[in-house]
């Protein structure tokens, strides 16, 4: 049974830009590593799993839900970590977590307070002050907190020092014995290495090997 399915996905912006004709599944309990170069088109084909872009062509579907007109259903049991997190800075860390939590109508519980301690993170300050490796840990948080099923991360550990980065690798290894299912877009090949069943590499937004 395939958790994310994506099948002949296709999004021009021109210029070689974009994702074409682009088909890969992802068996339920499966780590799949998604590798490529800068503008190959991760991010774009990732926006389309969350429900962000519409397909020209083609289309995706998690657990059987087609990704843009149940997009709503899909974020109840979906993590997600983007390769550029932006948050409403007026907040503190605590404050966004408690507002997730609210809005995806979880209760703040002992999982946050697990994860904020593994990653050594105090979230009381102001989001808008706080360094990016800082940041990248709320996202984490964020992300695992409410216990998904299924992990989307987009460049999870950008601007996380290798302790931190090995403590990732750690938490995504226990996700799996779980049984989550889990897509991984990395330039981190021991993250990779350590964490993936299997790994599409894309190249010009079509995929290569």
């Amino acid at each position: 049974m395939n958790t994310i399915e994506i099948s002949r996905l296709t999004r021009d912006y021109g210029g070689s830009r974009g994702v074409f004709d682009l088909s890969f599944a992802i068996g339920r309990g499966e780590v799949f590593g998604f590798l490529g170069p800068n503008g190959a088109g991760k991010t774009t084909a990732i926006r389309h799993l969350m429900g962000f872009l519409r397909p020209e062509k083609g289309g995706c579907s998690i657990n059987g839900r087609d990704c843009w007109s149940e997009s709503a259903a899909i974020m109840q049991n979906l993590g997600y970590i983007p390769g550029e997190i932006a948050f409403f800075d007026d907040m503190t860390g605590t404050e966004f977590l408690h507002f997730l939590a609210k809005y995806r109508r979880t209760k703040a519980n002992g999982r946050m307070n697990e994860l904020l301690d593994r990653f050594e993170l105090d979230p009381r300050g102001k989001l808008k002050k706080m360094s990016k490796g800082m940041k990248q840990k709320v996202g984490i948080v964020a992300a695992f907190m409410h216990e998904p099923d299924v992990l989307i991360l987009d460049e999870p550990t950008s601007g996380l020092d290798p302790l931190m980065q090995n403590r990732f690798i750690e938490l995504v290894l226990e996700e799996k014995s779980k049984g989550k299912t889990i897509l991984m877009s990395s330039h981190m090949f021991e993250e990779v290495e350590r964490t993936c069943h299997r790994v599409g590499i894309l190249k010009d937004g079509r995929l290569v090997a």
